[in-house]
């Protein structure tokens, strides 16, 4: 029996095609119409329907690019099931280059949302009913926030043999957290709904870091193989097992003044360990900032002025602390060129 055409909105994709397709979504104050690109590659045969999607912050461009790439393998052509690849969620974030949507929402923290919402939630309402209901699985692509930077690291809701932990083990970045679910968030609607997630944490806004892209694409490939939607040989060797951490928590600015980082992306810490120093001007008043546990460092400012109090180096914690560095030190290696390794 011949595959079913795939229909997205008033646009129907027959077995074997790729579509690209703008969906409407709002217009810009000059009556400009402004859409959310998606491509839809429709296989022939018969398998699941995986979401690909970047920028629902507007500023996490690494998405972007995976999502480029991902489009370009050529194992994509001979694909079973069907891929639904948005490069931009959040079209009005990516143009003003910010994280935000014009009236300062989060999108990731407006689902499912409603059409007769804010503008938040009426963009994640035609998100959830024009792309989002229509996946078995989803890979949301994100990034650090502004001036923070993260080690690639998968954040999903984990339970023994499910479909989650297969995606997760799949895709071979070096950590994976245990997240809890975050209300509104795309991830809380889809998990609520039965629809496995997993959100891919890489890099630093509104910067394109090749340690966090060229992982993030041949991860996404990983779980579409795992899958089933991809056919062939792995080339590349199969990564270390990741490390799931047990927890995580922030090492905080004891003073105002201006960081001076010891350590860097990845680093194995113990606790107490000074991680930097935060001074003034002068260095008349000087601050250490101190490890809170044991763990390695999973993400941390970038931007050297900071305020007591703020968040600095973000520390996740391993039940098994060695086999965590080994994942860690196993994947910078297999970066290339080896330099271009976290920063």
């Amino acid at each position: 029996m011949a595959r079913a055409p795939f229909k997205l909105g008033e646009h129907t994709i027959m077995p074997g095609q790729r579509l690209q397709v703008d969906v409407p979504v709002a217009r810009l104050y000059t009556h400009t119409p402004l859409h959310i690109p998606v491509e839809v590659v429709h296989g022939r045969k018969d398998g699941p329907v995986m979401l690909v999607c970047g920028g629902i912050h507007g500023d996490e461009i690494n998405g972007v690019e995976i999502v480029r790439r991902v489009l370009r393998a050529k194992a994509i052509n001979s694909i079973r099931g069907t891929l639904i690849a948005v490069p931009v969620v959040n079209v009005f974030g990516f143009l003003q280059q910010t994280r935000y949507l014009p009236d300062r929402r989060d999108l990731n923290r407006c689902f499912p949302g409603s059409e007769s919402g804010s503008l938040g939630g009426r963009i994640a309402a035609l998100f959830r009913e024009q792309i989002v209901d229509h996946a078995t699985h989803i890979i949301d692509l994100h990034t650090g926030a502004i001036h923070r930077t993260n080690l690639p690291q998968i954040r999903a809701q984990l339970s023994p043999g499910s479909e989650t932990e297969r995606m997760a083990d799949a895709f071979g970045a070096p950590v994976v957290l245990n997240a809890e679910l975050r209300e509104g968030s795309l991830r809380h609607y889809a998990q609520t709904r039965g629809i496995p997630v997993l959100t891919y944490e890489a890099g630093e806004a509104l910067r394109f870091d090749e340690w966090a892209i060229a992982p993030g694409v041949r991860g996404v490939l990983r779980v579409m193989r795992r899958l089933g939607m991809l056919t062939g040989e792995q080339r590349r060797r199969t990564p270390a097992p990741a490390e799931l951490a047990n927890g995580s928590s922030w090492a905080r600015a004891p003073i105002d003044g201006i960081l001076r980082p010891k350590v860097r992306l990845g680093a194995r810490v113990a606790k107490g360990e000074v991680l930097g120093k935060v001074a003034d001007p002068f260095g008349n008043d000087e601050g250490e900032v101190r490890a809170v546990a044991d763990g390695i460092v999973i993400g941390m400012s970038r931007l050297p002025l900071a305020n007591e109090g703020e968040a600095l180096f973000h520390i996740a914690r391993f039940d098994e602390i060695e086999e965590a560095e080994t994942a860690v030190e196993s994947f910078n290696s297999s970066l290339v060129p080896p330099t271009d390794s976290f920063f």
